[in-house]
């Protein structure tokens, strides 16, 4: 009996370094989140999530509350108009590197929001990845923050097509 509970603590504890070597690899920063345009129906999140392990690792999936659905998306240029599209394999995060989601680029998209994105809020959501798992994060919502250079400001996309069709990184 006491054998096999040292063994289940053993697991136990193993299981959690995994997860918390995963914490470590990845992490997230320089996060926020904010309302689309004026119908506040959609938001997104932006971040710089960096993976400091040896293996590539690919964000796949994200998740929250806040809305009725979560995807990744990404911008694209078709005729001269830059629209949105569902990314279904994910965000590539290289080893030693880093993966920025940020406006008129890739990022976390909320359609339906349940309630207003307020100044000061926070969003919890919880990122998936491929091999580092899920990981949660409160992302502050800050609706003052402006594009920094060169990037596009979402006011000016063409959301008509949003959910429809795929783009495969």
């Amino acid at each position: 009996m006491f054998f096999k509970s040292v063994k289940l603590a053993a697991v136990a504890a193993t299981l959690f370094a995994t997860a918390a070597s995963a914490e470590s690899i990845i992490t997230v920063n320089d996060a926020y989140a904010r309302s689309s345009g004026m119908s506040a129906m959609a938001g997104a999140a932006f971040m710089v999530i960096t993976n400091t392990g040896d293996t590539d690792d690919q964000l796949i999936d994200a998740r929250s509350d806040i809305s009725a659905k979560v995807e990744l998306h990404t911008h694209i240029m078709e005729d001269g108009v830059a629209k949105m599209r569902q990314v279904e394999g994910g965000f590539p995060i290289p080893a030693g590197g880093e993966h920025v989601l940020q406006r008129g680029a890739d990022h976390v998209m909320f359609m339906g929001l349940k309630g207003a994105m307020e100044q000061g809020d926070t969003v919890t959501v919880t990122l998936v990845f491929r091999e580092a798992g899920e990981i949660t994060v409160d992302i502050p919502v800050d609706l003052e923050r402006q594009p920094q250079g060169g990037q596009m400001n979402q006011g000016q996309m063409d959301h008509s097509n949003m959910g429809h069709g795929n783009m495969n990184n």
